[in-house]
């Protein structure tokens, strides 16, 4: 990944350059958006983050759009000595879905929990604060927030990925994080060196997402 400039890396408190000039600072932008690229967790390894640059990477979900200011969502952080328990619930919540997996299944989903050096889990709360706010809303600020968190990982030149999987809805998984019934686990969010990768794919342009209302055709193709 070609390096960020180094205006947009650094850690909460760190001396900071001058302001970019607006120009520069929307090439910065789309340089960043762009670089950001999925990155499977086997593929990536240590080192992850030192601590002023994970710090810098968990403020950075606190800019995230957040209607009436709930905070709807968290993450917890899961250590390398938490890695184990979090395995032996992978590797259940599959047999609960599969009483004939294999013991090498087993063995596989276990060892999703020992990939990338950062791993935490991303929780929405349904309920929290105002009533009104649906779980729309809540789930697309807690998207802004981890979107948020992938470009300052990026911006640091780690590489990210989100993970999902049948096994968040597992009774042991949400014991293990202790969930409040209101809670939703989310999805995965790994951070780390990148080992390797694949090449880049092909990103949609905007005329095959995006259509406009015209006052008397309807919706019509855009531009």
């Amino acid at each position: 990944m070609a390096a960020i400039p180094s205006t947009l890396n650094h850690a909460p408190g760190a001396a900071q350059a001058a302001p970019p000039e607006e120009g520069a600072l929307v090439a910065m932008a789309a340089a960043l958006i762009q670089s950001r690229q999925t990155i499977l967790p086997k593929r990536l390894g240590a080192p992850g983050p030192k601590t002023p640059e994970l710090a810098a990477i968990l403020h950075a979900a606190a800019h995230a759009p957040d209607h009436g200011q709930l905070l709807p969502w968290r993450f917890v952080l899961v250590p390398e000595a938490a890695r184990a328990p979090l395995a032996e619930v992978f590797a259940q919540a599959l047999l609960e879905r599969d009483p004939c997996a294999t013991p090498e299944q087993c063995g596989q989903a276990r060892e999703k929990a020992h990939r990338a050096p950062v791993l935490m889990l991303v929780v929405v709360d349904g309920e929290r604060g105002d009533p009104e706010i649906d779980l729309a809303e809540r789930l697309v600020s807690a998207g802004c927030a981890v979107q948020n968190m992938l470009l300052m990982a990026t911006a640091q030149g780690y590489g990210s990925a989100l993970t999902s999987g049948k096994a968040l809805k597992a009774a042991s998984l949400r014991a293990l994080f202790q969930l409040a019934a209101s809670e939703q686990a989310l999805c995965f969010i790994s951070i780390g060196t990148v080992l390797s990768r694949k090449p880049a794919r092909a990103r949609p342009v905007a005329s095959d997402y995006v259509s406009t209302l015209d006052a008397s055709r309807g919706v019509v193709p855009w531009p």
